[in-house]
């Protein structure tokens, strides 16, 4: 195959056993998971239309059907899952940005229910994002484009054990900072301008927070998910849950 890959030998090494089917299968599900993971990366990569892809990866439309079972079977998502088991959290970052919506990802019905909302530059899509004290993704959500940061604050922590968790200004809220100390960890997030007793933090921890900033980076070099255009969450959900598991394995 003369295209370029994204997996190296040792990565894939990682990962095979995760996928539906086995090595020996006969069946078309366990035929060839490498071609078929290489094939949906191409595409995360490039930004390119299903019916550009390559015909080394195999005919376009199967691969596309083949992605699609996987994102509504959660596979994507168990592949990530089963590879960030053993998260850093000595520190734990949250940032929430901004993507535009294709128009041809525009969904026809209820932008609301597949996490789009408009704005006055169109269409849009937020990613909400938590990593490790290492970069590593270890929660994503999306909702519209024009929602709050901090609406979806206690949705990103919840159920993790950090020791710290950083976040910038616009999530300094006394209910996401309750619910950091609830959780045992310490808040470090700068205080909001207007507030009348400033809450003090931790300055030299604070840089740390660059790490989630540089992981959002990461996963807008691929022009799939630095745009979206895919119509449904749950498959744009599956673009960013496969590259989660490429940023665990590099």
């Amino acid at each position: 195959m003369s295209e370029r890959t994204v997996l190296r030998d040792d990565q894939w090494e990682r990962i095979k056993g995760l996928l539906p089917g086995k090595a020996s299968d006969c069946g078309v599900t366990a035929k060839d998971n490498r071609l078929f993971v290489e094939a949906v990366l191409w595409i995360a990569r490039t930004g390119a239309p299903w019916r550009d892809l390559p015909v080394s990866f195999g005919h376009w439309h199967r691969v596309y059907v083949r992605y699609n079972r996987w994102s509504h079977k959660g596979v994507w998502a168990r592949i990530w899952e089963a590879v960030s088991d053993d998260p850093d959290l000595e520190h734990l970052m949250v940032d929430g940005s901004i993507v535009r919506v294709h128009q041809h990802g525009a969904s026809k019905k209820q932008n609301a229910t597949q996490a789009q909302g408009k704005s006055r530059g169109g269409l849009s899509t937020k990613i909400h994002l938590a990593v490790d004290a290492l970069g590593n993704p270890v929660r994503v959500l999306l909702t519209p484009g024009q929602a709050s940061e901090y609406g979806q604050a206690n949705q990103l922590i919840e159920g993790l054990e950090a020791d710290v968790v950083i976040a910038d200004k616009g999530y300094d809220s006394d209910n996401f900072v309750a619910a950091i100390c609830a959780s045992g960890a310490n808040p470090v997030i700068p205080p909001r301008k207007n507030r009348s007793s400033p809450r003090d933090y931790d300055k030299a921890l604070y840089k740390e927070r660059n790490l989630v900033e540089r992981a959002f980076q990461k996963f807008k070099h691929y022009r799939r998910i630095a745009t979206r255009y895919e119509r449904v969450a749950k498959h744009y959900t599956a673009m960013l849950n496969l590259v989660s598991t490429v940023i665990w394995l590099t």
